[in-house]
């Protein structure tokens, strides 16, 4: 049987753990050349040996999202491995709300706003531009968060600036890249490993949590993947602009 991405060339950042590990991991399985971006070299490395191993098709990077010119150096290599064809990026590389202790650092601020926002800019940016001299559209799938439509009173706020931006400027994209058949949606994942959220809670915590999720439970990576797949492929040939929430039914509250 044929897979959903048979042929196709996907990109993902931040593809050394959680969400991105599972994604590069099914993207392969339906039949495409992964790239796995990530400052997580171990990681990275760990994925790409899985995939390898498995009998599908990947390669490492470590790369900086935030660095313009490990953009460029990514697409190159990419563009000159896989015979000049660029299908799918999923900009997945983030911070949480939680690696700055202070929720008023100005430092902290800039950091969480330079790698989930200003990241999914430059990955949006120049992959698009690669698409569109490659001339077989693409999709773009930008990771966002239910916090992208919600606050909390934890952590620092820049995350909650960080995920509405991209899911804001994930439409900006998707109505000016649509004529170039390049498709851009984000996808909001709720509550789920390794999130601060789901890990490393009291008991107490943990169940008032899960009362506050329709489903009654937390989310495993494979479900915002597989949600991330059908964005990706061409199952999803008329959806732009779009916000996928793979979140139990939270935001429905």
């Amino acid at each position: 049987m044929p897979g959903r991405l048979d042929g196709k060339v996907a990109i993902v950042t931040g593809g050394g753990a959680g969400m991105g590990a599972a994604e590069c991991r099914l993207f392969a399985r339906e039949g495409a050349s992964v790239v796995i971006a990530d400052l997580y070299e171990e990681g990275g490395r760990e994925v790409e040996e899985q995939i390898r191993s498995a009998g599908g098709v990947a390669s490492f990077t470590k790369m900086d999202v935030t660095a313009e010119e490990e953009w460029n150096a990514l697409l190159t290599s990419a563009l000159e491995t896989y015979g000049g064809r660029l299908d799918v990026l999923v900009n997945n590389a983030g911070l949480s709300s939680t690696v700055v202790d202070d929720p008023d650092s100005t430092e902290g601020w800039q950091r969480i706003m330079d790698v989930n926002a200003t990241g999914v800019f430059l990955g949006t940016k120049l992959t698009s531009a690669a698409m569109i001299a490659a001339g077989n559209g693409g999709s773009i799938v930008n990771i966002s968060s239910i916090y992208g439509f919600v606050g909390s009173d934890g952590g620092h706020p820049a995350y909650h600036a960080s995920k509405a931006a991209v899911r804001n400027y994930s439409k900006a994209m998707a109505v000016r890249l649509g004529p170039q058949g390049i498709r851009v949606n984000t996808v909001h994942p709720g509550f789920m490993p390794p999130m601060r959220s789901s890990v490393g809670m009291s008991e107490e915590a943990r169940a008032r949590l899960v009362r506050a999720i329709p489903l009654r439970r937390t989310g495993e990576v494979d479900e915002v993947a597989n949600g991330v797949l059908f964005l990706a492929c061409d199952e999803s040939s008329y959806v732009t602009g779009s916000e996928l929430k793979v979140d139990g039914g939270f935001l429905a509250r």
